[in-house]
């Protein structure tokens, strides 16, 4: 090895192996060479040589000295120049570590996309302004909300303002963001916008379209490949990108002068992080939001618990449009019992009858040339089977698993066929069921697919397109001409032209409500609300039919479009039985002989309350290579702790894994703070 002479200024730096293991989570001193002094600065990204095998680490900081007593190695080489990790993001990762009892790197995977060195030739000079020409923004859109004029007012203004954000049916949520971000932008600050899928991706970035050019828009989605995500990156973090879009991973971003973070429909899974520790993105923006004295705003056409504890707390408030407002937008909305709408559900009868409102509504749609939604649970055929006589679940004799019927690829028809009935969990067919509660061996399905209910409705609207959209074809948009669309909840395909739905079918409401899920009312309210605002108001005809009992609360606050009262019922229900957000709670999953231990490592804050262990909700399982003979079946605890310090919980789970990790125990054992899904 040739000889290196030690940096004239400051010759040890403090890094960050980035290992994933919960004890080597902490700084490491390693020696800097003159030459590689000037690059070697706080956050870039290094390779070392720990414990015999090189790593890739980030630089924490530069030192005179080493606390270390023996022989400090040389950094083996600096990877790139550009501070990848500046002190903003390094606060952030610090604080999500704490807050969910994870592990720094963990973090830093999600929030640093890797390097690709071919990005960093790219044109980083340029400003702003060079990249196009920005046109004057509309901003009337907020003023249909009460105080919305005064909250924009106050963001341009560079006071914070957090909101949440009551988008009102048929508004066009998308132009008054990007109407928003393209003013705050012209005034030289950043903006940064968190949305769940690319679908909402791609409509934020059409409507900034309409005042900036594609290249003043910089899109973190799901689309793009590895060189043009580092280049994004590298181009937010020189202070190139103003308007940033992207999913989840994009609220990591360093955008420089944040004056506004969004983040839309905060309750949709996936902005959960799905690997540990399970961040989410609306942590990780509220978090920026302190620590950076940025403006937030939580968007969405329903409300979940967790913003609403924001707004009670104070600590955000309402942005809500008048009662006026949402009476001129709002289609006609209507509850029916299964009388009103009946797809049959006899999988040995192949009758099917439509009959009442929700023909009418569809039927008027139809012969005015507006397409109809048909909103169906699950995708599919008929994916839950029921005892045909007394209506009880069918399960596996073997797991207890719920069992369905496929599809038969083999069917000559083309079409396929149901097969034999299947265990959703094991896979095991059960040609000879019986119910287990009275004997019957008739079976029905009790939620129709999307390719079922569009069969069972080609024959009641004979001469009418059908379009069905969900699981693996999703359709994006539509022309606005009479069919029939058939989609499972996230995939109901946009109009083109702004066009919006003549009429809308929610079916299965009660599947939906009778979810073994605490979130199962407040995502039903969300998935019916994201569906009904396509649909056109009620002065054009526009009508909504949910099958659902009208007597159930989440149903009278779909019919009154109360978002918010039904958050505020959610959250008081929360705080009853004591789950998220009304305490914080965190799962840990694992065998019996890893929680034990685990729970005799970790020191529990004061008035916490463990709870089981039980077995893993139905449909979870460890990630990893779970050896279920050796370890024995896994088993869940909760801990709840009353609502406090945001990190107190988490740091002492990471603690304790640290401990756990330094005596190398191997059993499997996944941490969630506060998961989205406690079962």
């Amino acid at each position: 090895m040739p000889h290196r002479t030690p940096a004239a200024h400051k010759p040890v730096a403090r890094v960050l192996p980035l290992l994933g293991v919960a004890h080597l989570d902490r700084g490491f001193d390693y020696r800097v060479s003159e030459e590689q002094s000037a690059e070697a600065q706080p956050g870039v990204r290094v390779r070392i040589r720990f414990n015999g095998r090189l790593s890739d680490a980030i630089v924490l900081e530069r030192r005179s000295e080493s606390e270390f007593p023996g022989e400090l190695r040389y950094l083996e080489r600096v990877l790139s120049p550009y501070a990848v990790y500046p002190p903003r993001l390094a606060r952030l990762v610090d604080s999500l570590a704490d807050r969910y009892g994870g592990v720094r790197s963990d973090i830093i995977r999600s929030a640093i996309p890797p390097r690709h060195a071919k990005a960093e030739e790219s044109d980083l000079d340029s400003t702003w302004e060079e990249l196009g020409n920005a046109g004057e923004p509309d901003l009337s859109g907020w003023s249909a909300y009460e105080h919305g004029e005064s909250f924009v007012d106050s963001v341009l203004g560079g006071n914070v303002a957090r909101a949440a954000w009551q988008i009102a049916p048929g508004d066009d949520w998308a132009g008054a963001l990007a109407a928003l971000s393209v003013k705050i932008a012209i005034s030289g600050k950043g903006v940064l916008l968190v949305v769940p899928n690319q679908k909402c991706v791609a409509q934020l970035e059409a409507a900034l379209r309409e005042y900036v050019s594609a290249k003043q828009v910089t899109v973190l989605g799901n689309s793009i490949g590895p060189q043009a995500r580092y280049r994004r990156y590298l181009s937010a973090l020189v202070g190139q990108s103003r308007i940033v879009v992207g999913t989840r991973s994009a609220a990591f971003t360093p955008v420089h002068n944040l004056r506004l973070a969004v983040i839309v429909h905060d309750g949709d899974d996936n902005l959960v992080d799905s690997l540990k520790p399970y961040v989410h993105a609306r942590e990780v923006l509220s978090t920026r939001c302190a620590q950076e004295g940025c403006s937030l705003i939580l968007a969405g056409h329903s409300r979940t618990a967790e913003t609403q504890l924001l707004v009670e707390s104070g600590w955000a408030h309402d942005l809500v449009a008048s009662e006026s407002t949402i009476r001129a937008r709002r289609p006609a909305i209507a509850a029916v019992g299964t009388y009103g709408f009946s797809v049959a559900r006899d999988m040995q009868g192949g009758t099917t009858s439509v009959a009442g409102p929700a023909y009418q509504a569809a039927a008027s749609a139809l012969e005015r040339g507006k397409p109809v939604l048909v909103q169906v649970p699950r995708k599919g055929y008929a994916p839950i089977l029921a005892c045909g006589q007394c209506r009880a679940p069918a399960r596996c004799r073997h797991c207890n698993g719920p069992l369905g019927l496929g599809l038969d690829p083999q069917h000559p028809g083309g079409q396929g066929q149901a097969s034999l009935p299947t265990c959703a969990w094991c896979g095991r067919v059960d040609s000879k069921h019986r119910c287990s509660e009275c004997g019957s061996p008739r079976l029905r399905a009790i939620v129709l697919g999307a390719q079922r209910t569009a069969e069972e409705l080609g024959r009641a609207f004979a001469r009418t397109r059908i379009v069905v959209s969900g699981g693996n074809k999703i359709i994006d948009e539509i022309d606005t001409q009479p069919c029939l669309v058939i989609a499972t909840p996230g995939a109901e395909p946009l109009l083109r032209g702004g066009g919006r739905y003549g009429a809308a079918l929610l079916l299965d409401g009660a599947s939906l409500l009778g979810r073994q899920d605490l979130r199962a009312t407040e995502d039903t309210l969300a998935t019916w609300a994201q569906a009904a605002t396509l649909v056109e108001p009620a002065s054009q005809a526009g009508r909504v039919i949910v099958v659902a009992d009208e007597e159930l609360p989440v149903v009278k606050d779909l019919l009154a479009w109360d978002m918010a009262g039904a958050a505020r019922r959610e959250l008081e229900e929360r705080r009853e039985v004591r789950f998220p957000p009304a305490v914080h709670m965190a799962a840990v999953d694992g065998a019996d002989k890893a929680l034990d231990a685990f729970l005799d490592l970790v020191e529990l804050p004061v008035h916490a309350e463990v709870l089981g262990p039980v077995p893993l909700p139905a449909g979870q399982q460890l990630p990893g290579e779970y050896d279920r003979q050796r370890w024995g079946p896994a088993q869940r605890v909760l801990i709840r702790v009353p609502l406090g310090p945001r990190a107190e919980l988490g740091t002492a789970l990471r603690c304790a894994n640290a401990a756990r990790s330094a005596r190398k125990e191997d059993v499997p054992l996944r941490i969630q703070v506060d998961p989205i899904h406690v079962g």
